[in-house]
């Protein structure tokens, strides 16, 4: 399993641009496989989506390091994550900031991420259950990251951006989608980023554009 573990980090991860050392490193320590399906085990360290049921896939490794990257969290910071699935991505989260809140539409799913956390000691992840695809309660946060696609930039999101804060969401339709980071550089000011592409599944119920019927 160490092996596996090794060959997914240097040949898929470090590969794919992913070369911050404490990313790499973390990738190491937190155990992939404790958050994946019994059923699904020999698929942990492969460069794959592992379905979770009810239509929600657990993203590649690959993906999730270059999230980790690009988001550059710290110990400070408070992080929101919209879609919660096996609960892999917070458990990282929770390693590199102070804490997160991660909020799951499904209830299954979120008590399953629940018991996987609490099985492993991440004490600093606060899961929740609803929609958050327009946003979630009152807080602001230094980092928020979607974890389902969506077909506009969620703007809905941007004023729950602290001053530095980043948003990372994967923008578009299907087969045309990107990677973005967004950066509250000052209060009501944003910079966007783009910074690969990929296609991951839809957020559910993310606004949707107008569509021209002809």
């Amino acid at each position: 399993m160490e092996r596996a573990r090794f060959n997914m980090v240097e040949q898929q991860i470090r590969t794919w641009d992913v070369l911050d050392t404490d990313v790499l490193d973390l990738l190491k320590k937190v155990k992939r496989e404790h958050f994946v399906p019994v059923d699904k085990q020999p698929l942990a360290f492969m460069d794959v989506e592992i379905p979770l049921g009810h239509n929600v896939k657990m993203w590649s490794p690959k993906l999730e390091a270059r999230a980790l990257q690009a988001l550059k969290l710290k110990p400070s910071d408070r992080v929101l994550e919209v879609g919660t699935g096996s609960g892999y991505l917070a458990a990282l989260m929770s390693r590199m900031a102070e804490h997160v809140t991660s909020v799951e539409l499904v209830q299954e799913l979120s008590t399953r991420a629940a018991r996987n956390l609490a099985a492993h000691h991440f004490d600093n992840v606060t899961l929740e259950v609803g929609d958050a695809s327009r946003g979630w309660g009152n807080e602001k946060y230094d980092a928020i990251v979607l974890t389902g696609s969506v077909p506009l930039p969620p703007e809905s999101f941007y004023e729950m951006l602290n001053p530095g804060g980043r948003l990372f969401a994967i923008v578009g339709d299907a087969p045309a989608m990107k990677a973005m980071l967004v950066t509250c550089v000052a209060p009501g000011v944003f910079e966007t980023t783009a910074l690969f592409e990929t296609s991951v599944a839809p957020l559910a119920n993310a606004p949707q554009p107008q569509r021209f019927v002809f």
